[in-house]
């Protein structure tokens, strides 16, 4: 898929308050620090649309932003598609009830967004299976909303730590799990995965 255009579209404090449902959307979700804002910046071909700190908890709204067009237009050859980056949940220096407040709005989000095609999770791919994020991954199979796995910072792991992590991440998940979910290795800095995710979302527009 080629982005031939990224726009902001606006920052919501509530599902209600976020723009029409009118086209494919994917959400992207991950533990406060997991990555998401340099990963979406590599996918999107930007350097700062999603706006980078290493303070957990940056991400307190929800944030749109247009691909390939604000307007449907039949004679394009690209659909354009929401991107949406949701507050990371798990550890944040923040209230334990503002951290309940953002992990229900996104509930909310997720399970209220009709044109919502995929959700995509991010993991560190350096830190073992950590129970908020398999808690989540839980939480959306029960809720029937589909996800896929996106495993961040694999240019951080050695040879040795990257050929071995994905399979104990599975081991532990098909623990619950009757099969995996999609799985995408992704690296920020290397651009690992973008053209896997881009395709990804190309054909899975077409349920649209």
């Amino acid at each position: 898929m080629e982005i031939s255009q990224v726009e902001f579209v606006k920052s919501s404090a509530h599902p209600r308050e976020c723009p029409e449902m009118d086209r494919p959307e994917y959400a992207f979700i991950g533990r406060s620090n997991v990555g998401k804002s340099s990963l979406i910046n590599m996918l999107v071909g930007r350097n700062s649309m999603a706006k980078i700190s290493s303070t957990p908890g940056k991400t307190q709204l929800i944030n749109h932003f247009a691909i390939n067009g604000l307007e449907r237009d039949k004679e394009k050859e690209t659909t354009p598609w929401y991107l949406t980056d949701l507050p990371g949940f798990g550890y944040a220096k923040i209230s334990k009830s503002e951290r309940i407040k953002w992990e229900r709005t996104s509930r909310q989000f997720l399970e209220g967004r009709k044109n919502l095609l995929c959700t995509m999770m991010l993991v560190d791919s350096r830190l073992k299976p950590q129970k908020v994020d398999l808690e989540f991954m839980a939480y959306l199979g029960e809720t029937g909303l589909p996800f896929v796995l996106v495993f961040t910072k694999v240019d951080k792991l050695n040879k040795t730590e990257r050929e071995a992590f994905q399979a104990k991440y599975e081991a532990v998940m098909l623990k619950q799990w009757h099969k995996m979910p999609p799985i995408f290795i992704t690296s920020a800095v290397k651009g690992d995965g973008r053209e896997e995710l881009l395709t990804f979302i190309e054909v899975t527009n077409q349920l649209f």
